[in-house]
């Protein structure tokens, strides 16, 4: 269920938990979706739980978010203050660090060779070697072979005007038909997409919302090479990455057309009205299929 929450509720469970922070500046940041965002002060947000069904999401980054920060080349949101669901407010949130700039779903990436040297060092800092007891798979994680439905649902959705469907079932069909990762389960972000990465300058300046954090193949952020940088970007960015096989390459490409779809998916939404809809991720998921399409 959707909880909306305002500037009073936030408070109120800041003074019931947290009151040393309670009378800090306070606004809502747009969009967000399984959680709302409130900046609190110049450093610090407020994370409230909104349309995840499950805690989960929260206390995994409150859980290793802080073991990840402190090697990766790019700020990323550290939890600083937990918060328990209570009378006021009967779902998770958390105090985290704010992480500084514009959501690429608003803005552009200009300095493309530097942004895909950046998302490259990022990415060989994360992938390695997860410990015991990180979470493996879920929704989020599974080889494209076993995620057909989700593609099938997305693409019977969409409308392709100016795509042949036939190109984009090739990309996810060559991928389906790749190995498994065969390597040892390594740190995956899981949900590398424009409004989860921020920009300044023009380029890449962090890394935000890792909900669905989880242990195992690489691909699944490997995608972003199409989803986040401009064309010709991904050369450049699996150049730089230096880690990926042939075989990773595919399955990435094929997770990047199931992301691209999703994100035209929801911009149609928005275009008509439908509650969740984000108009401006129509756009960013159509170009991005294009650069997809356009294979490295």
């Amino acid at each position: 269920m959707s909880v909306e929450v305002g500037e009073d509720l936030v408070r109120d469970v800041l003074r019931e938990q947290h009151p040393d922070l309670a009378d800090l500046p306070l606004r809502e940041v747009a969009g967000g979706w399984g959680n709302q965002m409130w900046r609190l002060g110049d450093d610090l947000a407020v994370r409230m739980q909104r349309m995840d069904t499950s805690p989960e999401p929260q206390l995994k980054e409150r859980r290793w978010l802080p073991v990840l920060a402190p090697r990766l080349p790019l700020p990323i949101p550290v939890p600083v203050r937990s918060g328990a669901p209570s009378e006021r407010f009967p779902k998770m949130w958390t105090v985290m660090t704010w992480v500084e700039g514009t959501p690429l779903d608003h803005a552009a990436i200009v300095r493309g060779d530097h942004a895909a040297d950046l998302l490259a060092a990022f990415l060989r800092a994360l992938h390695v070697e997860a410990p015991a007891g990180a979470p493996g798979p879920s929704d989020f994680g599974t080889h494209p072979k076993d995620s057909r439905g989700g593609f099938e649902h997305f693409l019977g959705a969409v409308d392709l005007d100016g795509f042949a469907e036939d190109d984009v079932r090739a990309v996810w069909d060559d991928a389906a038909a790749t190995p498994e990762w065969p390597g040892p389960p390594v740190w995956v972000h899981g949900d590398l997409h424009p409004a989860n990465v921020v920009v300044t300058g023009g380029t890449l300046a962090g890394i935000v919302d890792f909900g669905a954090l989880f242990a195992g193949d690489p691909a699944w952020d490997l995608g972003a090479a199409w989803l986040l940088l401009p064309g010709g970007g991904a050369s450049r960015f699996f150049d730089g990455y230096a880690h990926a096989d042939e075989a990773t390459i595919r399955r990435a490409r094929g997770l990047a057309v199931m992301k691209c779809l999703f994100l035209m998916l929801m911009g149609q939404n928005g275009d008509r009205g439908l509650p969740g809809g984000k108009p401006n991720w129509g756009p960013v998921g159509r170009s991005a299929l294009a650069r997809v399409l356009n294979g490295l």
